[in-house]
């Protein structure tokens, strides 16, 4: 499977959008294999107008499982829910149609975002429910940055190893890692 990606600029920064499917198995599969394998060097949490929340996998989840349209990741006492599926609720209690559809993920994609020299300094996945409104992202490791999210000194380019795993699963891309990916000077002015 080779995906396309889309160009936007619509925030004023060039980003390559590369859409996904939204169906629950694959859904189920990707974020599974995410936080089984690299649970130690993502950050992941809702990205809103007015609100960042990156947090950190405190520890390699206890638990992943699925019911009722939500996969909830559980880390033992922190854990998150995130709808995926279809949410029916109980027989004597029914989820209706409406929010149903506002829950679900409608919109999945992994992008690739550039600096204004055209090299790629964000590397991500997010996730959209049914009103568009984002439920998650997941942050892959930034060369340019340091674990303690600081500018790294110098790029790290180690810290792409993370991107060129779901790139190449995900995205079909057949070498394993891109060099244009590795052409940026980071956060800072060259």
């Amino acid at each position: 499977m080779k995906i396309i990606p889309q160009i936007d600029t619509s925030d004023g920064n060039r980003q390559e959008i590369y859409s996904l499917p939204v169906d629950t198995d694959f859904l189920e599969e990707l974020l599974r294999y995410i936080f089984e394998n690299h649970w130690r060097s993502i950050v992941f949490g809702p990205i809103i107008e007015g609100g960042a929340y990156e947090f950190r996998c405190p520890n390699e989840p206890r638990s992943i499982t699925y019911f009722d349209g939500y996969l909830t990741v559980h880390f033992g006492g922190t854990h998150f829910h995130i709808c995926i599926g279809e949410n029916r609720g109980s027989e004597s209690s029914p989820t209706p149609a409406a929010l149903k559809k506002s829950r679900r993920t409608s919109r999945a994609e992994i992008v690739r975002g550039f600096d204004d020299n055209g090299a790629p300094i964000i590397w991500q996945l997010r996730l959209f429910n049914g009103d568009g409104t984002p439920q998650l992202n997941i942050f892959f490791p930034n060369p340019f940055l340091t674990d303690e999210d600081g500018i790294a000194d110098t790029p790290d380019w180690s810290r792409l190893t993370v991107w060129d795993d779901i790139a190449t699963r995900y995205l079909g891309r057949k070498q394993a890692q891109d060099p244009l990916d590795r052409s940026g000077t980071g956060f800072h002015a060259p």
